[in-house]
């Protein structure tokens, strides 16, 4: 079996995959802060790791994902008090919507999901142990990391303190030991939520958090530690420094990093006020199709988004997702034509057994290759064409029925091709009505009154009802008693 590389951010090259235990692998990937919807760039992430733990235990690991929620935040308190809610109250809310955005995406729960507020005793204790040990004080309330005595730090980034000093900012808190120094506890202040701890009253800071939660759940030394690449520093950086300075021992065997998503050749960030939320990629594409479109780069590339909008600011399309959408609808109209030469027609299975199994390897060795999806998605679009020449030449059966067997596979791996054609094609019409905001019975009544004009011969008012409903993108095809429509687009 090909042993599987993965870029090691940490050592700075493709490392073999060697497990903690053998079998077992534990993952855990820096989770959402809740306090607002989730956007392309949080698909971008948790796409890859929901299939990277597909693709993982294809290979028989038994993998534990944990994949934590922020839900105490400077960002929850700042739209708690815009919006007069509690930070309990807004985090719940984005909770769900997150939830509701992964659902539609197809990517599954972790094994574990762990809540901030819920681990601070934990939290307390990592930073106990670094105050006992020297590498942290507390200042009036606060309690900050000293990265001065921490000799590693810095070794995941590449950043020495040396570079790190000279690129300081003049605006540093003076009390400091150092103007890097981060903080692990802050003082509670007037209308913030706050938890009892050693040095009085607080809550705690945000790079604690993912140390408590990854060392409860995975213990030290765990495996793999995932995330995008604005994350290396400094919270992951700061991650390794308090979790190996509390426990003098490896936080983590490998940091595995996405790329950034770029917006019209523009980093996406609300800053910019260029990012976009989940909810409305899905409205301009099928859910699959922007797991394909997300999937069709490698994960530590950029993915350059392009989006064309009216002058007034509406968004009238992402091509490379409605290229991505036309792909998908590719992919289920050939797993249709498969289906019915699997029932209706006859070949040995041998017409495509070797296309099959060479697509099989070629798809695991690129995932083993540093998990390049792009590389497997274009073996996918290769056997899908040799399995459409497979049909138009006569074959089926067998051959059809082993064309289906791996390409449910692979589907299962990249979380697409997860429905029948004949929902795939019913769910992609009804969104599109919904984006007319029109439904299919509705479509029905129409062609219904434009029956009975015809019956009547009242052709003007038949033909008013075509016109109504071509206005709106409905195409109305006769033929003999029966009436069929489509969506264009």
């Amino acid at each position: 079996m090909t042993e599987i590389r993965i870029y090691n951010t940490l050592t700075r090259k493709r490392d073999v995959l060697e497990t903690r235990t053998a079998g077992k692998l534990g993952l855990y990937v820096c989770g959402p802060t809740v306090y607002d919807h989730a956007h392309l760039g949080h698909a971008r992430v948790y796409v890859l790791f929901d299939s990277l733990v597909r693709f993982l235990e294809s290979r028989g690991y038994e993998v534990t994902y944990v994949r934590n929620i922020t839900d105490i935040d400077n960002k929850i308190i700042k739209r708690a008090q815009e919006t007069g809610e509690t930070c309990e109250r807004v985090a719940g809310t984005f909770i769900e919507s997150f939830n509701a955005d992964m659902e539609a995406l197809n990517v599954r729960r972790p094994t574990i999901e762990p809540r901030a507020t819920e681990h601070v005793q934990e939290m307390i204790e990592i930073i106990s142990k670094l105050v006992d040990a020297g590498t942290a004080y507390p200042l009036e309330g606060d309690v900050y990391f000293s990265v001065e005595g921490f000799e590693g730090y810095g070794k995941l980034s590449g950043r020495n303190l040396d570079q790190l000093m000279a690129g300081a900012r003049v605006e540093v808190d003076t009390r400091l030991r150092s103007p890097h120094d981060f903080a692990l506890w802050k003082a509670s202040r007037p209308g913030e939520p706050s938890w009892d701890s050693p040095w009085g009253p607080g809550r705690p800071g945000w790079h604690i958090e993912c140390s408590a939660m990854s060392l409860k759940y995975l213990g030290a030394g765990f495996d793999i530690h995932g995330g995008g690449l604005d994350l290396i520093f400094p919270h992951h950086e700061n991650e390794i420094a308090q979790s190996e300075g509390a426990l003098g021992e490896p936080f983590c065997r490998l940091f595995m990093h996405n790329g950034f998503i770029n917006v019209n050749r523009e980093k996406m960030a609300k800053s910019k006020a260029n990012f976009f939320l989940i909810s409305q990629i899905l409205e301009h594409a099928h859910p699959e199709a922007i797991r394909l479109f997300l999937l069709g780069t490698h994960y530590r590339g950029p993915i350059d988004l392009l989006v064309t909008m009216d002058p007034d600011g509406t968004i009238r399309e992402f091509p490379q997702v409605s290229e991505a959408q036309k792909r998908i609808e590719y992919y289920y109209e050939t797993i249709g034509r498969l289906e019915k030469a699997a029932a209706d027609g006859s070949a040995d299975a041998s017409l495509i057994t070797k296309a099959a199994e060479s697509f099989s390897d070629r798809v695991d060795a690129s995932l083993c290759d540093d998990f390049n999806t792009a590389r497997a998605v274009g073996h996918l679009n290769d056997f899908m064409k040799a399995a459409n020449e497979l049909v138009d030449g006569g074959g089926g059966g067998a051959a059809a029925a082993r064309a289906l067997e791996v390409l449910a596979r692979c589907g299962d791996l990249f979380g697409i091709m997860q429905s029948t054609p004949e929902a795939f094609t019913r769910s992609v019409r009804d969104r599109k009505l919904a984006a007319l905001r029109i439904t299919a019975e509705q479509i029905e009544a129409r062609i219904a009154a434009r029956r009975e004009a015809r019956e009547r011969k009242d052709w003007a008012s038949a033909d008013a009802i075509r016109d109504e409903l071509a206005a709106l993108g409905i195409e109305l095809r006769d033929a003999g008693d029966t009436t069929r429509w489509t969506v264009r687009g």
